[in-house]
């Protein structure tokens, strides 16, 4: 299975493998190595806490050299007004729990559901993206729990790179 991801999400990850495999790798490495000088790796916690950074580091690079090589490359496209598409801002209503939300649709990548981030490829997500003003949408969650949805208004955005990757 492929993520489809932007350009732009493309380029900070390139950004962040870049600055992670050159700037920090030579850090964490010569903070392992000062740590191991402190004597007993058996009860050195210092060795233990610097190795755990390291592997972090190690591990985060991987995930993200595995996320461009297997990635879709998707352009954004521009739906009609009105019309919810990819990065554009969503005044929803949760009919069940009788409040307003303000969302922006995002690519996987990106998403923060608590800070108002969806993804494209969330449930709410799914269900909005193509949906018009006043739409009425069912938002499934699982084969046994889906809730209703009112799109209440749509403000048009780009992909501005501003939104961050998230960590994990």
């Amino acid at each position: 299975m492929y993520d489809e991801l932007t350009a732009i999400d493309i380029q900070k990850m390139q950004e962040e493998i870049e600055y992670r495999t050159l700037v920090l790798r030579p850090k964490l490495i010569e903070q392992v190595q000062i740590a191991r000088s402190f004597g007993d790796l058996s009860e050195n916690f210092e060795y233990k806490a610097a190795k755990q950074e390291k592997n972090r580091n190690d591990s985060r690079i991987r995930y993200l050299q595995r996320m461009v090589k297997t990635a879709k490359v998707i352009a954004p496209e521009s739906a009609a007004d009105g019309v919810v598409g990819l990065f554009d801002k969503v005044k929803i209503y949760v009919e069940e729990d009788d409040e307003e939300q303000d969302i922006q649709i995002v690519t996987t990548l990106r998403n923060n559901p608590l800070n108002g981030l969806i993804s494209k490829e969330s449930p709410v997500g799914k269900a909005v993206m193509g949906s018009k003003v006043g739409d009425r949408v069912l938002v499934e969650v699982n084969e046994s729990y889906s809730y209703y949805i009112v799109i209440r208004s749509v403000e048009k955005a780009e992909d501005d790179a501003s939104l961050p990757i998230s960590k994990y």
